[in-house]
């Protein structure tokens, strides 16, 4: 058990297939090597075995909270879903905001671990320090939206989260999500597909505030008010009304990215949507369409925007949220410049439970197969076809027709037609929103993330934007020159606060002089930055150990062909490619990593073994 404040000191072990529930304490050592959230969900993931099948009932299914959920900490409302992905076959955290994480945690639970398949569909139900399994007959089947509608009205919304699945995760879709109060979604690498093989639809939780208690008051006061300040100062991006995230939302960076020549436009084909840009862009969305700035726990900044289509074909539509991401996955991407049909898009993702990038990513892959004729005549779908697109998803979400192969994802489509290297994925996983050949950190980025392609285990833009506070960090965006040692700092950051679990906005005002004495504070430990740092380099090699393990060896950390060998032709970046190896190698050089696989004797160092 632990002692340290900011922890329950109580997880939930539910058994699906016996329907039963027995509850634990935290080994300590745990707690103080890999702190929460993320960093703790692998640990429990890698006890469970790496050779599991995702699919099967040994796996197991985590949803974890961190030592400062549910603190009045800045943008403390995350929460990690940690199992082996279906997707990618490795080691898969997936996270989600709103304020599921704080009531989990105001329910008495640091985290809750599903193992076992039910016969039924179920549900549990979390209150006051008990899971109750109870039937989810009467959902199963439901979307999103009208399962968190059924069950605000049987338990009343107030102080009320749902956590659910849609269709897509009850018919095995690869890429299925869990979607938290309608909207906020734990998208990537198949945490939802999971979830359907286990027949379990949601996860309800019912608590009323109750902030956990500092182990030092005064140093939590002060670490507080600190962090606080970093994040309203009027100079970042994060400050509340001023800066770009708050004003914008994440999809301030739509224009950015286009101008740079950093985009990946019609399944990265080029890399600029150019003019059409600013017609799917956060400028855009806040003039015609923003009706609001919803917020999460604990978080100054709004940067969620609420929209509402007011004519065509999707009038009198009102969602939450036209991000970045999903913006381009289902705007750029597929070359489709129609900001209503986006947030339809988007909405139908929410609610069919499927990772908007990935699906955005499907999308584009069919598009670019439909044109050069590699479909075999399975249907077909062009670029901008935004009904063809609605249409398409829906198709998704029951494996009707071509949606059945599309359902498997973007690499497994790919070779299904023959045709892999269409596929812009790494390790069975969609890219984001950002092109390695105008944002060169991206692309070791992509490569080495343990998750498969994703932009959330080293934000480089952070320092090649320069969007940060910490100028000691701004990098060139064409330069490959020291970005591997970059990504592996970034990674180890990210590490940390995805184990806190703080979302990820925080670091771009926050550094990790901020997040260690929060995490002092609440503790109770004393340690030194170097320490905190020590637990996510220590997480990330056990992320890296486990897929290892899973069969992820030399040669797993690659990009597209596409990125490497055809030049940019747009502004911003023309004329470059992604020089891979070259950052590999320094990469390689920093993490003390053989070609991709961790050595004994850096996991000894590390006390992993």
């Amino acid at each position: 058990m632990t002692t340290l404040g900011g922890y329950a000191d109580r997880i939930g072990r539910i058994d699906l297939t016996t329907l039963s529930v027995t509850y634990e304490s935290i080994p300590d050592e745990w707690a103080r090597k890999y702190i929460g959230g993320r960093g703790l969900g692998v640990k429990y993931v890698f006890e469970n075995g790496a050779q599991v099948d995702p699919l099967s009932p040994e796996n197991i299914l985590c949803f974890m909270n961190g030592p400062l959920t549910g603190t009045e900490a800045n943008m403390s409302g995350r929460m990690a879903i940690v199992t082996k992905s279906p997707l990618t076959g490795t080691v898969c955290d997936s996270h989600h905001g709103g304020w599921s994480a704080a009531r989990l945690r105001w329910a008495g639970f640091d985290g809750l671990i599903f193992k076992g398949a039910a016969d039924k569909p179920v549900y549990a139900y979390v209150h006051d320090g008990q899971v109750e399994l109870l039937d989810a007959s009467e959902v199963w089947g439901k979307g999103v939206h009208d399962t968190v509608k059924y069950f605000r009205e049987k338990y009343g919304e107030k102080d009320l989260s749902v956590i659910a699945i849609g269709q897509a995760g009850e018919n095995l879709v690869r890429f299925a999500s869990w979607v938290n109060e309608n909207d906020r979604a734990s998208g990537r690498g198949g945490t939802g597909c999971v979830g359907g093989s286990k027949k379990l639809k949601a996860i309800v939780i019912k608590a009323q505030k109750k902030m956990p208690k500092a182990a030092n008051l005064e140093a939590w006061k002060e670490a507080h008010k600190r962090a606080l300040a970093t994040i309203m100062a009027e100079e970042n991006i994060t400050s509340p009304r001023k800066g770009g995230l708050s004003v914008y939302g994440t999809n301030v960076l739509m224009n950015i990215t286009s101008n740079m020549g950093a985009l990946p436009t019609r399944n990265a084909l080029v890399t600029s949507f150019e003019e059409h840009a600013e017609k799917i862009s956060g400028e855009w969305v806040k003039e015609h369409i923003l009706v609001d700035d919803p917020t999460c726990h604990a978080c100054p900044v709004a940067c969620k925007k609420e929209v509402e289509i007011k004519e065509g074909p999707f009038a009198g539509l009102r969602m939450e949220s036209l991000e970045y991401e999903p913006a381009w996955s289902l705007g750029a991407n597929c070359g489709n410049d129609d900001a209503a049909s986006i947030a339809k898009l988007i909405d139908m993702a929410n609610d069919y439970g499927v990772d908007a990038i990935e699906v955005g990513d499907v999308l584009a892959v069919y598009m670019e197969a439909s044109e050069k004729g590699y479909t075999n005549g399975a249907g077909g779908l062009k670029w901008g076809d935004y009904m063809g697109m609605v249409e398409t998803v829906k198709k998704i979400a029951f494996r009707e027709g071509i949606g059945a192969t599309l359902a498997e994802g973007t690499e497994r489509a790919a070779k299904a037609w023959g045709h892999p290297e269409i596929a812009m994925t790494v390790k069975g996983m969609g890219i984001p929103a950002y092109d390695p050949r105008g944002l060169k950190g991206m692309g070791i980025a992509y490569a080495t993330s343990n998750r498969g392609a994703c932009h959330l285990r080293a934000y480089t833009p952070a320092a090649e934007l320069n969007i940060m506070p910490f100028r000691s960090l701004k990098a060139d965006p064409l330069e490959w020159k020291g970005k591997g040692e970059l990504v592996k700092v970034f990674q180890d950051v990210h590490a940390v606060s995805d184990s806190f679990d703080l979302c990820k906005f925080s670091a771009f005002a926050e550094g990790m002089e901020e997040y260690t004495a929060q995490f002092n504070a609440i503790t109770g430990l004393n340690y030194t930055v170097g320490e905190m740092l020590k637990c996510g380099e220590r997480i990330y090699n056990l992320e890296r150990y486990y897929n290892n393990l899973a069969g992820f060896r030399e040669g797993s950390d690659y990009l597209p062909e596409r990125f490497l060998k055809e030049p940019s032709t747009m502004p911003g970046s023309k004329g470059h490619v992604c020089e891979l190896d070259l950052m590999l190698e320094e990469y390689y050089k920093a993490r003390g990593w053989v070609n991709g696989v961790v050595p004994e004797e850096k996991l000894k160092e590390l006390e992993i073994i």
